[in-house]
């Protein structure tokens, strides 16, 4: 029988956690079955625009976002990969900070300076991005198709 640890708890408990990244709305920064997660609990963080956070949606499941916006009323999430903003959530519901992802054994910071303007250009193109996603697979399928 397989044990899987508590990542909500062990965040709570003061522990950084490591977890590899399932789902695709964090694409193209984080891929699934290939990328983990460095997550750092909480204490004393207060949330900023661009930051990657681990939060629990209402009686349902833990998802990993980047903050849109911070608000009076709460914040504003998006994945990565999608356009629409998720929000707000209070901040009871998060749980966990990205602090750096793992990719093909390479530690990389999210203070690293290419991560911080990956993170300010793509939270910028929000409103295109689907438009650009599209254009770069079709760029892909005419190149693949080409050679």
């Amino acid at each position: 029988m397989e044990s899987r640890a508590d990542i909500e708890q062990l965040l709570k408990d003061g522990n950084t956690v490591q977890t590899l990244i399932n789902g695709y709305s964090m694409y193209p920064l984080l891929v699934p079955e290939r990328d983990s997660a460095v997550l750092a609990p909480l204490q004393g963080y207060a949330p900023r625009r661009g930051d990657v956070v681990l939060y629990r949606r209402d009686g349902s499941i833990l998802v990993l976002h980047r903050i849109w916006r911070v608000r009076r009323d709460g914040v504003y999430m998006v994945g990565d990969n999608q356009t629409e903003v998720e929000g707000p959530l209070r901040q009871d519901q998060l749980r966990g900070k990205l602090v750096a992802f793992i990719r093909k054994g390479k530690y990389i910071s999210v203070d690293n300076i290419l991560y911080r303007t990956y993170a300010f250009i793509w939270l910028w193109m929000r409103p295109v991005r689907h438009k650009v996603a599209v254009a770069v697979h079709f760029l892909k399928r005419l190149l693949k198709i080409s050679h």
